[in-house]
Formats: structure tokens, sequence, C-alpha cells
């Protein structure tokens, strides 16, 4: 379940997800609080898998991400915190047995393919 209301975060909101097996949607969005605060609102991952959506930048709207990333041929801005964020909350997921999914968008820092070409070394440097 991908909400994009912050207000939503929370116990009930958990307890229903959790009781169905439904996965909260971490999404890096303008409007979200980062990824790390939305796992603190929810205290736990709700289901067996977990999903992490990586769409703007936070605080920035959709147009001015994509104005900002076209036209997608290169990384126009890091993201670290996002970056960070995104890897310990996989490998949380990972060491509870959770499979974890991420999405990249190219309006998150201009280019999908680099962003995840980071992910996945940051991922194997972490296993070594």
């Amino acid at each position: 379940m991908e909400i994009r209301n912050a207000g939503v975060l929370g116990p009930e909101y958990h307890k229903v997800l959790e009781t169905h097996g439904v996965a909260h949607v971490y999404n890096h969005w303008s409007y979200m609080p980062s990824l790390a605060e939305q796992h603190t609102r929810m205290g736990t991952f709700t289901a067996p898998f977990t999903v992490l959506r990586l769409l703007t930048p936070l605080k920035m709207s959709y147009e001015a991400a994509k104005r900002r990333a076209e036209p997608y041929t290169k990384i126009v801005e890091k993201l670290p915190e996002m970056r960070r964020e995104t890897v310990e909350l996989v490998k949380k997921a990972v060491d509870e047995h959770r499979r974890a999914y991420v999405l990249v968008n190219n309006r998150s820092e201009g280019n999908a393919p680099l962003t995840i070409q980071v992910f996945s070394d940051q991922f194997r440097a972490a296993q070594t």
C-alpha cells in the first residue's frame, strides 16, 4: 500500500496492513517524510516483503524534479540520505528474512540505472 499522506503513518495503519499481510510502500517522494522516518512511524515491517519507491527528492515537486533531471543521462545530484536509508532498510528486511524490492525513478537522482548501480555496489560491499 503506497500512501502520499504522512498523517496516515502510525499504529492504526500498521495494524491494518499487518493483519492483512500487506506491505507499506516506503516512498521517497516530495511530501513524505524520509524513508527512515516512515519506518520509525511504522515500527516494523508488515509483510513478508517490502517495497521502496525512490521517486523524487524530498520537498521537491514532481515538475521541478523532472526539469532538474532531464534528459536523464546522468546523476544530477546524489541523495546520500536516500541512498543510506535505502541500504539500511533493505539490509534490515533481508536480516529479517524478508524480500525487498527497490524501484528507482529517473527523477530521484537523474538516471535510474546509475543509481541502481550505486546500490548494487553498496549491497555487494556490505556482504564482504
